[in-house]
């Protein structure tokens, strides 16, 4: 792959938000895929002593803070993991148990010490990844290609990917008449094509399962119809890359594909806002903390967005009520993100994002189901 990322899946997440263990350390640092690892191990080092002090200060035994320093001593030294990153990495572990993700977003340095894990970062990979496949068919052949930001596309290695329509049937040409008369002129080769999509769409499956990456098709018609009538993968993007593939570069494909995605997010982005402007005025939205932790709590938000870079010192008890602690003296899990966490786990929406992408430009902004 062009970069070894491990985006999370929804199961994933819904594992780990669910987790509760006293000793729960996360830590996220950015890292260079072209680098040998060196900086990044002595960052991953000065983190590691960073948690340890948080662990030692909340008073956490004495051999769970060692088994918690010896797993990322361990990590710190696996010469095999430091050669394949991405953009930023997240290391979730608790004294029994450590969990890694390669993520293409650039993400701040940061370490947590909580009951839970600190996954509001984690939330935004899943956001808006950036990091997509491409699918460039035509009837004379087909490539499948994975982007990601600032990088060069890869075209992936596909076993049993057809090479063309014709030898994808067993035919000189699809233009063949059979004897029988069936398939034959224009119906009998779209015939002919869709019996190609299905194989191509069978020989990716394997290699798309467990993904909830964009799929974006490069296609030109009537191949683009006939291979979205066949497509099994859920995540594959309603617009299309235009022009003929035969004749785009992989490079040509990426950029033309990134715009696609910019655009896609973009779009997201002004509904969610749309939605929150009328919600607003139906009472049906709110960007107040306290208001917005308690609607979270009984499963009333059905959208939220959350400052990804903030972190408000903090904690919300069983029934929504909020207690700041604005000094950050106490051990604890931030506002934003236990907010997150219940909204998520209640099955709603949480998207993460930049301040000035929230309305009124505040730490969070719900929308809810119906009015408290």
């Amino acid at each position: 792959m062009i970069l070894p990322t491990d985006i999370p899946t929804r199961a994933q997440l819904e594992r780990l938000l669910a987790a509760r263990e006293p000793a729960s350390v996360s830590i996220y640092l950015p890292t260079d895929p072209a680098s040998r690892g060196d900086a990044e191990r002595i960052e991953l080092k000065n983190l590691a002593a960073e948690a340890a002090r948080q662990l030692r200060e909340a008073e956490t035994a004495k051999a769970d803070v060692a088994a918690v320093e010896e797993e990322l001593a361990d990590l710190v030294d696996d010469d095999e993991f430091w050669r394949y990153q991405a953009r930023s990495l997240a290391v979730l572990l608790t004294p029994t148990t450590t969990a890694t993700f390669r993520l293409a977003n650039n993400l701040s340095a940061v370490v947590e010490v909580s009951d839970r894990f600190h996954l509001k970062p984690l939330l935004r990979a899943v956001t808006f990844p950036h990091t997509a496949f491409v699918l460039a068919v035509s009837q004379n052949g087909v490539r499948f290609l994975e982007i990601a930001p600032d990088l060069d596309p890869v075209e992936l290695r596909v076993p049993d990917l057809p090479k063309d329509v014709a030898s994808a049937v067993g035919k000189s040409s699809i233009k063949d008449r059979a004897p029988s008369g069936r398939i034959q002129g224009s119906e009998g080769q779209k015939t002919r094509m869709r019996q190609y999509a299905r194989r191509i769409d069978y020989a990716l499956r394997p290699l798309l399962t467990g993904h909830d990456l964009p799929l974006v098709l490069a296609a030109a018609e009537p191949m683009d119809s006939i291979y979205r009538s066949v497509n099994s993968y859920p995540h594959m993007l309603e617009t299309s890359l235009p022009g003929n593939p035969d004749t785009s570069s992989p490079a040509e494909l990426a950029e033309a594909a990134r715009r696609v995605l910019d655009d896609v997010y973009a779009a997201e982005l002004r509904t969610v806002k749309e939605n929150y402007a009328l919600r607003a005025s139906q009472r049906r939205a709110s960007g107040d903390l306290a208001d917005v932790a308690r609607a979270a709590t009984y499963g009333l938000v059905d959208t939220v967005l959350v400052d990804i870079d903030e972190v408000v010192p903090g904690s919300v008890d069983e029934d929504g009520a909020i207690t700041l602690d604005p000094a950050g003296d106490a051990v604890n899990y931030g506002v934003v993100d236990e907010i997150a966490r219940r909204v998520w786990l209640n099955g709603g929406n949480v998207l993460a994002v930049r301040r000035e992408d929230i309305p009124g430009e505040g730490s969070v902004a719900a929308i809810l189901r119906y009015a408290p």
